[in-house]
């Protein structure tokens, strides 16, 4: 494509080095469908005759069909994706193909198609979070009133419902699944028509070929086009923070599975054995997705390193942009699949959460909560109330074990009413306030995500 300037071929060793087919193939639908697209704004422009342009969409649309069908072969010798394209159309269809890359750079053409790709791909991942959403929905429907302790540092704090726990993983997607259509938005603007940096002498259309590929609008400066990966590096956050949601899910799920805990069992068909011990059933999708999150995260930092040095413009640097994407898209993609897979078979131990749930010292903030009712300032009662934990633990008796008498030596404030603090039950449905995991708000919510998911 350079012959003309000059008088060597190039390395081979060099043509195996900068080479980027072997992974930027994949681009391949969006490439053919801004290049039709483009085609059409040099129509419209006199530069192609309808009859060159009807030659170009067909033989563009021929190879796509080769490539899909795998009977297209890849030249490493041409680079990209983009020449081995282009110089397979111009080998069939003559002249009409080589008239092809008027006006346009391979520079503003792979950031087109660098967005038609991300822009695809959102919509993708966007399915399979609102699927994952479903499946945890499910899963905490059938999980119905089952009580389990809240954690916090890893202890035991407060009673919750199995149901609310879960319920709070899909409030985490939610925002990725926001921050992904708010991500599209930045992505969807054409930059096909800036050229190499300047955009050229031959005026297209460039709305009207934006409209074409179903581009929002087109880019206002031919420099910062060719340049931008700010909408790769936001979207390589985005699915980062999406893969650290599920890899703090991943933890839960891999404790839940625990003897210690014993909270859920997991399927036969989302777990692995031991090729030693026979009795192991372990949790290996979830341990696999919280250490696909370090790929991510990896992939995020690669990016934004790749990008914090570069001069204006465009810089052959920027070709490693792609593999990270395509890796982290992938990751995910997969990682969204099989966790929904696996938690739609995974099954709540109500036995278990419910005696753990039992432990006394998880309404320990209720009794605070009743001497404040009585009027006793939050930091005196939390005194009284460590004061009476400490207490139940040298007489190792629980609070519901407890005489009147035995809780009046810690405040006069107790009455015999003090007994209603320490039911469960009670307990859970008076946690009423918003976003509390009172039965009647957690069914509330319930039906909530299902209306909205379904929608």
């Amino acid at each position: 494509m350079w012959k003309g300037r000059f008088a060597q071929e190039t390395s081979a060793l060099v043509q195996r080095y900068g080479e980027s087919v072997s992974f930027d193939w994949r681009l391949y639908p969006h490439d053919i469908a801004g290049s039709i697209a483009h085609s059409k704004g040099l129509l419209k422009a006199g530069i192609l005759t309808a009859g060159e342009q009807q030659q170009i969409e067909a033989g563009l649309l021929e190879i796509r069909h080769e490539i899909e069908k795998g009977q297209f072969e890849f030249k490493e010798s041409l680079e990209d994706v983009h020449m081995n394209i282009e110089a397979e159309l111009t080998r069939r269809i003559g002249p009409a193909g080589a008239k092809l890359h008027t006006a346009r750079s391979r520079n503003d053409q792979v950031a087109t198609d660098v967005r038609l790709y991300c822009r695809a791909n959102i919509d993708t991942v966007l399915k399979h979070v609102r699927a994952m959403q479903a499946a945890l929905v499910e899963c905490a429907e059938r999980g119905g009133d089952t009580v389990m302790p809240g954690y916090t540092h890893l202890q035991r704090g407060q009673p919750v419902l199995f149901a609310h726990h879960l319920l709070a993983y899909v409030e985490m997607l939610d925002r990725d699944a926001a921050r992904l259509a708010d991500c599209r938005k930045r992505v969807n603007v054409m930059p096909l028509g800036s050229g190499a940096l300047a955009g050229s002498t031959i005026i297209l259309d460039r709305e009207y070929v934006a409209q074409e590929l179903g581009f929002d609008g087109v880019t206002q400066n031919s420099m910062d086009a060719v340049s931008d990966r700010d909408f790769v590096a936001e979207l390589l956050f985005d699915l980062s923070l999406l893969g650290v949601h599920l890899s703090r899910l991943s933890e839960d799920v891999i404790l839940w599975a625990s003897a210690e805990f014993g909270f859920v069992t997991l399927s036969d068909a989302h777990t692995t054995g031991s090729s030693l011990m026979p009795q192991k059933k372990n949790p290996d999708v979830a341990e696999l997705t919280r250490g696909k999150s370090a790929r991510l995260i990896g992939n995020l930092m690669s990016i934004l390193t790749l990008i914090k040095g570069l001069p204006m413009t465009y810089n052959r640097d920027l070709q490693e942009d792609k593999e990270p994407l395509f890796d982290s898209i992938d990751t995910v993609v997969l990682a969204l699949e099989v966790f929904t897979e696996m938690i739609s078979g995974m099954d709540v131990n109500a036995a278990r959460t419910t005696a753990a749930a039992g432990d006394p010292m998880l309404l320990a903030t209720d009794l605070a909560d009743y001497l404040v009712n009585h009027g006793v300032p939050f930091r005196q009662a939390h005194e009284v109330i460590g004061k009476l934990v400490a207490y139940s633990i040298q007489e190792k008796r629980g609070f519901g074990d407890m005489e009147l008498a035995e809780f009046q030596r810690f405040s006069p404030v107790f009455q015999a009413d003090v007994a209603a603090c320490l039911n469960l039950e009670t307990a859970m449905h008076a946690r009423k306030g918003i976003g509390a995991p009172s039965p009647d708000n957690v069914k509330a919510q319930l039906a909530r995500w299902r209306k909205a998911l379904t929608a």
